[in-house]
This record gives C-alpha cells, structure tokens and sequence, in this order.
C-alpha cells in the first residue's frame, strides 16, 4: 500500500470515528461564516466599456488603465455624484479598470446597491472619456496645429482655384480640353488624399474621439463573496482545520507503537502477544462530570489512531495465546511461582487482557493483577512475588510513561519478568449448535502439551 492510499485510509477513518466533532466544527464554521457577512454588507458590481479608436501599444493600453481610475477621474466622478457618507479614497477602492479585446477598457465600479453601483461605473467612464480628451487638446503644439489650419485653408483655395480654371477651359468637346479637365480633378483627388493621410498620420488624430459604449447593465446578483459563499466557506474551513488537526496531533504524538520500543521503554523482554475480542467500550476511557459527557457525545473519548480490529479466530485459538504465555512464565519463574500483574489504569484492552491471564493460569503461576497511574506511578511493596509482568496495549503511552512504571517496579524491589502486548481483534461468529465438536481436539491437545511441558 502506497503513502497516498494509507492518507486517503486514515482520513477515512478520521471522518468516520470523529464525525460528531468535526459536524460540530462544521456548523461553528458555517455561523463565523454567516456573522461575517453581516459585518460586511451586500455588494454589487457592473462594468462600462469604452472604445479607444485607432491603433494602440500594450503599454499605452495600460498606461490608461491607469488613467480611468486615477484619483483625478475619481474625484471628479465623486463631486459629479454627490454620494454622502463615501470619501474619495473610498471610492477609489470601488472602481477598477481593465483593457480587453477590441482596445475596449472596462470601468467596473462597485456599491451597496445595484442602482448606485450603474451610476458608478457610468460617470467614471464619462470622466475618464473628458479627462482623456482634454490631455490630448493640451498636448497638441500650437505652432503645429497652426501650420495644419495654414495647410488646410490652401488644400481649399488650391481646390477652388482648380475648378475656377476647369470652368474657363475650352467648353468645346476638344481632345484638349477633356485633357485638361480630367487633369485638374486628378490633382483635386490627389490634394484630398494627400490631406487624409496627413491626418491619419497625426499621433494625436482620432484618439481624443473615445466613445463610452452604452450604459452599464444594473447588477441583479451581489459580488463574491456572497452570504452563502462565506457561510459554506466557514464551514468547509473549519472541516478542513479539524482534519488537519487531527493529522497534526498524531503525526506528534510519542505513543510507543511497535514492540522493539516499548522493550526498550520498560527494560524487559516480550513474553507474547495476546488477542481481546473488539468491544465499543474497549477505547472508551470511564469518566463521569460534564467535561466528560461532552466527551462522549463529541465522540472524542475514543481514539480514532487505532486501526479497525483484525478479524482474528474463535475462542480456543485465542486461548491459546493466553496459555503460551503462561507457560513462558512457567519456565522463566522458579517454584514457588507468584508474579504481580501490573495494568497502566485507563487501559481496558489490557485490563480484560490480564483478567483473561489470571484465569487462564489456574494459579501456576500465581497472578495477582494491580492497576498503577501512569500519571503517578506506584507499585505495592515486594511480596511473596518473584516479580512484575506488564500488561499494556501498543499505541496508548508514551516512552515517558513507561518508564515512570518501570521506575515504580524497581523502587518498590519489583523486577519485570516480562511485558505483555494487548491488541483488540474482531471476533468471529460462534460456532453453530450442530457442528461437530471434534474439531478442537487437536487444539485442546495442543494446549495439554504446553502446559505438560513446563512441569
């Protein structure tokens, strides 16, 4: 199995096991969400377009994007308005600019209201069209301009002197006055381009005739974010941050998993293994007051960072388990054979596990089974033990813990024998009535072997 696969398996079962707290996180979510929609008021936004006619760089583009939303046509737009309650830097917050296809510029403007978010757009983009005109009226040269009208006024008495003459031509049908005529409105088409390209070719021709395109259409839906829009994305957010949290506090978390580390942690070797059958209560810690019943309602008094249980096999296979660890203790243990069994409290696997032990050894060895706080641990004095076993289920304490109980054992001249792990299995339906008995024969000898052969 891949690393992608066992995130996608452990998210699942975050979802699954903690699916009260994070609803409870969604919902907390969805009400910041909705709360701060009501501190942020509807807004509603509509562009205008305006043609810019003639040829244009990208850069001059840009350079009157700037210019639509400047504080100088901003501020004229404002006093055209007279909106109260609205500065000017305020409305300059509201208005923005962008250059499309086609050297069209959309003015979008912003507002409370469909109604003043139209007037908005529409009187920015009439300010910016004058403002625009009037830097291209300021910027023509006058002397230029002077020797253009000069131009111009001979280009019309040249035309004029053109048909003065075209009149007094011979207004016979001779070859050479049809010549001759054909020739002056030749030179009267020819001053007329002449005049056309020269206009076109004025940098500053054409381009002070910017053309607002129509109206801005009236907004019927608010801007993003909507009220629906934050209260779906608080929800989503603190779904999201519970998830995460959860990932978080495990991939943190010190809790020994494997057995070479919970040796390691307690001094001792492993005895065995041993299987509880899979209950809901197995996980759940007892605790009475408020702190937690809420607990328990959240569904957070049972840890989601263990595995579902394995499905393990009947009642005698478990037994066996329990009676090879016994007889490990047989052979470790001399005569007469006493061992206190020593439980961290709030382990309920490892608790069933040690009762199953004490039942399961019959008296040899002598097992007397204790719980001991991982938070303060204490051990009863030495006996008539010969020494400590612990039992303990993997993934629930730390290296520290563990070592406080193995501090505990020694200051109370306490030797551990040995360490017993618990892990929860699922167990199988039981046998039906009529199934032949037969079947665990060889188990039960199994078991008389091993418990004959330690004597």
């Amino acid at each position: 199995m891949n690393d992608d696969t066992i995130r996608l398996v452990t998210i699942g079962r975050i979802i699954r096991r903690r699916w009260r707290l994070l609803t409870v996180l969604a919902l907390v979510g969805a009400l910041g969400g909705y709360g701060t929609s009501l501190l942020f008021p509807p807004r509603y936004t509509t562009s205008a377009s305006v043609l810019l006619p003639g040829a244009w760089e990208e850069r001059e583009l840009l350079t009157q994007e700037e210019i639509a939303t400047s504080s100088v046509v901003v501020d004229q737009a404002a006093a055209a308005l007279h909106w109260s309650g609205v500065s000017n830097s305020e409305l300059r917050d509201r208005v923005s600019a962008k250059t499309t296809d086609g050297n069209i510029i959309k003015i979008s403007g912003t507002a409370e209201t469909p109604e003043r978010a139209q007037q908005l757009s529409d009187q920015v983009a009439k300010q910016f069209v004058t403002f625009a005109a009037r830097i291209v009226d300021d910027n023509t040269d006058p002397e230029a301009a002077a020797q253009r009208e000069a131009l111009q006024q001979t280009v019309v008495q040249t035309s004029r002197r053109i048909t003065e003459l075209a009149d007094a031509a011979d207004p016979g049908q001779t070859v050479e006055s049809v010549q001759a005529r054909t020739e002056l409105e030749k030179l009267r088409t020819t001053l007329q381009e002449a005049i056309g390209k020269l206009d076109q070719a004025d940098p500053s021709a054409g381009r002070a005739n910017m053309v607002v395109m129509g109206s801005a259409a009236r907004p019927t839906g608010e801007a993003p974010p909507t009220r629906i829009q934050l209260v779906v994305a608080g929800a989503l957010l603190f779904f999201l941050l519970g998830v995460v949290g959860h990932l978080t506090a495990a991939r943190m978390s010190r809790r020994l998993r494997t057995q070479p580390e919970i040796a390691a942690a307690l001094g001792a070797a492993l005895l065995g293994t041993v299987d509880v059958p899979g209950e809901r209560s197995a996980h759940r810690p007892e605790g009475r007051g408020p702190r937690a019943t809420i607990r328990r309602l959240l569904g957070v008094d049972v840890r989601w960072d263990i595995p579902a249980p394995q499905a393990s096999g009947d009642e005698v296979s478990r037994q066996i388990r329990y009676r090879r660890v016994c007889t490990r203790l047989r052979d470790r243990l001399p005569a007469p054979r006493g061992l206190l069994v020593v439980v961290p409290e709030g382990d309920e696997i490892a608790r069933r596990a040690a009762g199953q032990l004490v039942a399961e050894a019959e008296g040899d060895p002598v097992l007397r089974m204790v719980g001991v706080s991982v938070s303060h641990p204490l051990v009863p004095d030495r006996g008539s033990e010969s020494g400590v076993l612990v039992v303990l289920s993997p993934g629930s304490w730390t290296a520290g813990e563990l070592a406080g109980i193995a501090e505990a054992c020694a200051d109370a001249k306490h030797e551990i024998v040995g360490i017993v792990l618990a892990g929860m299995v699922r167990a199988l339906p039981a046998r039906s009535a009529g199934r032949p008995r037969n079947t665990s024969t060889p188990v039960l000898a199994v078991g008389h072997d091993a418990k004959g052969s330690s004597g």
